[in-house]
């Protein structure tokens, strides 16, 4: 029986509650109601005074969570959406991320984004947060593509020392699913090979790795073989695994469906050029979203993020340089 990205995400925070006592999930409407996607549907019945509806203040949320965690708790918080936990920045940068640091107290926090971009979401319900996250030290950024990944990862999530802020796409929702749950996982940190190339590697991650597999079939009918490097999770960086991919190829292009100043693409260029400059035989490029607010009409935001087709014409501009 197939199970769905968003099924596998609730299937993981199931079983945390059921293995740890110690976990309870924390957020807007996500008791009976089950949360504004379903993620936590049917669990406030299983796990009864472990599923519990917040005040309509994420820093207040954040806040509880870190205290909840300083007194030997593992909260799972639920931001209805990514955009809304810049209401809580203070907590999860200022106070989350640096607690250990101050105490050598562990914050063991998962703060679970609903990510990126649907149709007519617009720009208040859209926005991809990781390379902000990243930016901070103490944070662990996850972004799983795939089912598999979303199930394992959350319960790696879970059971690090760490806060993690995990970055769930809406779009992979209820558009990919698998086979079943994974009994075995890649560990946090580790990018992995969603399709072997030798002419070009594309570096993406969360449902840009799918744009970019699609890129990759659609290019192969024309005889370019397009190595697509899944990140996985973006802090930490898996550097080796794109190096030794640039090493087969000699050509870079980084996706990402956040805006392109200061990204995760970027940093992923940065990196290449410093550390595997020879190993290049073009310029490393990067494709984002572009650098307006996220538009309401589908149609434009069909533009506004990168897709397959507009992968493919950054990859054939770049075999040609």
């Amino acid at each position: 029986m197939s199970i769905t990205y968003l099924e596998a995400i609730r299937e993981a925070q199931a079983k945390a509650l059921a293995d740890d006592p110690r976990v309870f999930l924390y957020g807007q409407d996500i008791g009976s109601f089950g949360g504004a996607f379903k993620a936590t549907k049917n669990l406030a019945k299983e796990f009864p005074g472990r599923v519990l509806d917040s005040t309509l203040s994420e820093d207040a949320i954040i806040g509880a969570a870190i205290g909840a965690a300083i007194e030997g708790m593992r909260p799972i918080v639920e931001m209805q959406y990514a955009d809304f936990s810049t209401v809580g920045f203070n907590q999860i940068v200022n106070h989350a991320a640096t607690l250990f640091w101050r105490t050598e107290t562990p914050c063991p926090i998962t703060i679970r984004l609903p990510s990126g971009g649907t149709n007519g979401s617009g720009p208040f319900h859209s926005q991809n947060m990781e390379s902000l996250y990243a930016h901070y030290p103490g944070l662990v950024v996850m972004t799983p593509a795939t089912v598999e990944d979303a199930y394992s990862m959350l319960l790696e999530a879970v059971a690090i020392d760490d806060p993690v802020i995990f970055c769930e796409h809406k779009y992979l929702y209820y558009h990919l699913k698998a086979d079943g749950l994974p009994t075995e996982a890649e560990p946090v940190g580790k990018a992995k090979i969603a399709r072997p190339g030798r002419d070009v590697t594309v570096v993406a991650y969360s449902a840009m790795v799918h744009e970019a597999l699609e890129m990759a079939r659609e290019l192969a009918t024309e005889g370019t073989e397009v190595e697509v490097v899944d990140l996985r999770s973006v802090k930490p960086l898996d550097t080796d695994t794109v190096l030794a991919s640039v090493a087969r190829t000699g050509r870079l292009l980084a996706v990402g469906e956040s805006f392109p100043w200061g990204g995760v693409t970027a940093e992923v260029v940065a990196r290449v050029a410093s550390a595997g400059f020879g190993l290049l035989d073009a310029a490393p490029q990067r494709l984002n979203a572009k650098d307006t607010p996220v538009p309401f009409h589908p149609n434009l935001w069909g533009t506004h993020r990168p897709t397959a087709r507009a992968i493919a014409i950054a990859v054939r501009e770049l075999l040609r340089s």
